[in-house]
């Protein structure tokens, strides 16, 4: 039973039920002080804590998308891509391979000319050679006749660490929201590219080139988009890329922003934070280079690089966000400079959760859709 299943949440929350009345059945049987009796009443507390808690983690989990399988949580998720070429006879080749598809579940209808189209996807990168699985949105627009010569623009969409790709459909909403936004006239039809930031899992790169490993900021400031290019019909001149992000995508999402401006036009950065910090999921990023750390610090950048000429987004709440004053902070250190534009969404409360992000996702897609061209 897979670690996201209904079956193995069902299961735990049984246990604990059945648990919990077991012990409060047989404690009176276990009221003696021999040994055994002891040993008896830990083992039932322990059980019944055990399968609580168990029930909780995986409750959390199925809400926000922390950890896709087993072997993601316990970080046995290690496994490396593999390319493959294909034949005439078995398929394009490319740096990006459609793997399944399927609807946005939200509409009643399966045709793609009125609902778009949700496709999963294999990309290699031809520079990086970091492997990765993602999500793509296509728009209705994107299968009907009268747009077949139409390029669109594009968004990447970033989750935090460690986080699941296919949380960004099922938990986010996001095709479902632009599909109501775009029918509603409040943004123009966009492909959206969703997936982790976490392109070489266990391991939280923080969109960084590590010195002798994963060049994760190149992949998504290079590998990506040409990939997506080669295969979908994605405007090629600058302003037509946006990147969004929440939390650690948030923060990557600013980054790739503001590094790659000629790449992205906008990044928009729901509850994100502004320098790469170094832990235990993160290793040691940088190899003891000063002026890789210093890129990655948004606060240094700001100050001693040119500034960018690309439109930032941020987002936080008054009560319930750890990065209140910081966004203020960092939003009147933009405002300082000559080219880069910045706007905020600003809540009274809202934790950092995917409820919050839900109340945030419709106004950040209509102010990056704003922002881009489809040319």
């Amino acid at each position: 039973m897979g670690l996201t299943g209904n079956n193995v949440l069902v299961l735990a929350i049984a246990s604990a039920m059945a648990l919990f009345v077991g012990t409060v059945w047989l404690w009176p049987r276990l009221a003696r002080r021999s040994w055994r009796a002891v040993s008896g009443r830990v083992g039932l507390l322990f059980a019944t804590q055990l399968a609580l808690f168990a029930a909780l983690g995986l409750g959390a989990n199925q809400a926000f998308g922390f950890y896709a399988s087993w072997a993601d949580l316990f970080g046995q998720e290690d496994e490396q891509g593999v390319v493959m070429d294909h034949t005439a006879n078995g398929g394009s080749g490319g740096p990006l391979q459609v793997t399944d598809v399927g609807r946005v579940k939200e509409t009643g209808s399966g045709r793609p000319q009125r609902a778009g189209q949700i496709q999963q996807v294999d990309i290699v990168g031809r520079t990086t050679h970091i492997a990765t699985s993602a999500y793509v949105y296509l728009p209705p627009e994107y299968f009907q006749p009268q747009y077949r010569t139409r390029t669109f623009p594009a968004a990447v969409v970033l989750t935090g660490y460690p986080g699941t790709a296919r949380a960004l459909v099922d938990k986010l909403h996001y095709p479902s929201t632009a599909l109501e936004l775009a029918k509603d006239g409040r943004m123009q039809p966009m492909i959206l590219v969703m997936l982790r930031p976490t392109v070489a899992p266990p391991r939280d790169t923080e969109c960084v080139d590590i010195p002798n490993g994963p060049q994760t900021e190149s992949f998504f400031a290079k590998d990506l988009p040409d990939a997506v290019l080669a295969h979908y019909r994605v405007g090629k001149k600058p302003g037509s890329w946006g990147v969004i992000g929440d939390s650690t995508g948030g923060y990557c999402a600013l980054k790739l922003a503001m590094h790659h401006p000629e790449v992205y036009a906008a990044g928009a950065g729901l509850s994100p934070y502004y320098k790469a910090p170094i832990d235990p999921t993160t290793g040691d990023l940088f190899q003891g280079n000063e002026e890789l750390r210093n890129r990655a610090d948004l606060w240094w950048y700001l100050k001693h690089e040119p500034a960018p000429d690309t439109s930032l987004l941020v987002s936080s709440s008054k009560v319930g966000e750890s990065n209140y004053k910081d966004t203020l902070k960092f939003i009147e250190r933009v405002k300082e400079t000559d080219r880069t534009r910045i706007s905020s969404i600003i809540l009274e409360s809202g934790g950092h959760n995917f409820n919050t992000w839900r109340r945030e996702i419709p106004a950040t897609l209509q102010w990056i859709s704003g922002r881009l061209s489809d040319r």
